[in-house]
C-alpha cells in the first residue's frame, strides 16, 4: 500500500528512538544510564491522581465538549491572569491532548502551502516536522552559543520574507534551557509586530526555571503582542503528567479558537475526561509539588554542569530553565550521531544527538533522572572521552 509523500518526508523522533534503544538494552540486562528522558522522573502528585480517581468513580468518563470542559477553561484563564497578567475568556481557550497537539493544531490552522515559519535553532525536534505536515516551510534561524542560543533582532529581520506567517518562541527552551528576559523579547517583538507575524509561544517549561529568572509570556508585552500570540502550555512538565496528555492554547480572538475547535472536532474530539479533572486540580490545587520538583532539578543541574565543564573536550552553558543541558562536543571531532552511538555502545550511556535539534556539534543530556544515575553516567562519560 502506498504511503503518502508528506509522511515519507517526516523524520523519526530521535528522542523517542534513542530512549527506546536504551530501554531495549536494559531489558537484555545491560547496565545502561539514560540521559534521554524528556519527562520528569517524579510521580504525578497524589492530590492530582486523587482528582482523576474521584472523577472515574463518579462516572465522569463520557465525552466532553471537544475543546474541553468549562471548569478547566475557566481555571486556565485564571491561571494566565494570575501568573502573567493575561486576560482571556473561556471561548479563547482550547484544551487538547497535550501541548504538542495544540502546536500541531495551530500549524494546521494558520499555514497554507508554502507559508514560512521561522524556527530558531537549536529547536525542539518536532517543530519543523509539524510545519511540514501543515504544508508550511520551516525557516531555520541559527542562534549563537555566546548569546545563550537566543535570537538577535537583526538576525530575525534577515529571516523574514513576504511568505513569513509565524515565529516560534520556546522559553524556557528545549534543548538549551535558555530563558528570554523581557528586554530581549521586546527587541524581537519590534520586528514581529511591525510585520504582523504570528507568534507561537511554547511555554510548557515555564515553571521549571532557576537562579531567580522570571518567565515572561510574549503576549504580556502589550496589546500589539497579545493580538499576534498563541500561548501554548500544558501540565505535562510542570506537574509530572506527561502520560495524561493535557495541553491547551490561548488564542488572541475567538475566531481562531473556532477554527482550531473545528479541527479538533474532526480529529481527536475531546481530551480524556478524567485527565481533564486531574489537570483542573493541578492548576487550582496546592503548588508545593512544583516547588519541590524545581528545587531538586536545580541541585541536579548544578552538579551536572560542574562535572561536564571539568571534562576533556566537552563543555556546556548553564541552563536557566527546563531540565536539559546542551553540551558542546565539537572538540571531539565527532558528529553528534557518531558520538551518541559510540557512547551508548561503548560506555552504556544514552544521550540525544544534537543534529535533529539543528546543532550537530552538540548533544542533549536530561537531568530528569535520579542523582545517583547522573553521577554514574557522568563518570562513564568522563572516562570515555579521555580515550574515545
Amino acid at each position: 500500500m502506498k504511503i503518502a509523500r508528506r509522511m515519507r518526508e517526516i523524520k523519526e523522533s530521535p528522542t523517542l528512538a534513542i530512549t527506546a534503544k536504551a530501554k531495549e538494552m536494559k531489558k537484555r540486562g545491560e547496565d545502561v544510564v539514560s540521559f534521554g528522558a524528556g519527562e520528569p522522573d517524579f510521580d504525578t502528585p497524589s492530590h492530582i491522581k486523587s482528582a482523576a480517581i474521584k472523577a472515574i468513580e463518579g462516572g465522569f468518563t463520557k465525552y466532553t465538549a471537544s475543546s474541553g470542559i468549562p471548569e478547566l477553561k475557566k481555571a486556565i484563564c485564571e491561571k494566565l491572569f494570575r501568573e502573567s497578567g493575561l486576560k482571556y475568556e473561556p471561548n479563547q481557550i482550547i484544551v487538547s491532548c497535550g501541548a504538542k497537539h495544540s502546536l500541531y493544531n495551530i500549524f494546521q490552522v494558520i499555514c497554507d502551502e508554502g507559508d514560512e515559519v521561522i524556527i530558531p535553532s537549536p529547536y525542539w525536534v518536532s517543530y519543523p516536522e509539524m510545519v511540514r505536515l501543515a504544508g508550511g516551510v520551516p525557516v531555520i534561524l541559527k542562534t549563537r552559543q555566546g548569546d545563550e542560543f537566543k535570537v538577535r533582532q537583526e538576525d530575525l529581520k534577515g529571516a523574514v520574507t513576504e511568505r513569513t506567517v509565524a515565529f516560534i518562541l520556546n522559553s524556557p527552551s528545549n534543548p538549551t534551557g535558555s530563558v528570554y528576559a523581557k528586554a530581549e523579547l521586546e527587541s524581537i517583538a519590534e520586528v514581529l509586530i511591525d510585520r504582523k507575524i504570528a507568534v507561537i509561544s511554547d511555554e510548557v517549561y515555564e515553571k521549571l526555571i532557576y537562579d531567580g529568572e522570571k518567565h515572561i509570556s510574549f503576549a504580556s508585552l502589550g496589546k500589539a503582542a497579545y493580538d499576534l500570540t498563541f500561548v501554548v502550555n500544558g501540565v505535562s512538565k510542570s506537574y509530572a503528567m506527561t502520560g495524561w496528555r493535557i495541553g491547551y492554547l490561548a488564542a488572541p480572538n475567538k475566531e481562531l479558537t473556532l477554527s482550531v475547535g473545528r479541527l479538533q472536532d474532526h480529529s481527536t474530539s475531546n481530551p480524556t475526561s478524567p485527565a481533564q479533572s486531574a489537570a483542573l486540580e493541578a492548576l487550582m490545587g496546592n503548588q508545593g509539588c512544583v516547588d519541590e520538583m524545581v528545587g531538586e532539578f536545580k541541585k541536579r543541574r548544578d552538579f551536572m554542569v560542574e562535572k561536564i565543564n571539568q571534562m576533556k573536550c566537552i563543555s556546556c552553558v548553564k541552563p536557566k530553565g527546563a531540565f536539559y543541558v546542551f553540551c558542546d562536543i565539537s572538540k571531539t571531532k565527532m558528529d553528534s550521531f557518531e558520538f551518541a552511538k559510540r557512547l551508548l555502545e561503548e560506555a552504556k550511556v544514552a544521550v540525544i544527538p544534537g543534529e535533529p535539534f539543528g546543532w550537530d556539534t552538540h548533544i542533549r543530556l536530561s537531568f530528569a533522572t535520579d542523582i545517583e544515575e547522573i553521577k554514574k553516567g557522568l563518570e562513564r562519560i568522563a572516562n570515555w572521552v579521555k580515550n574515545p
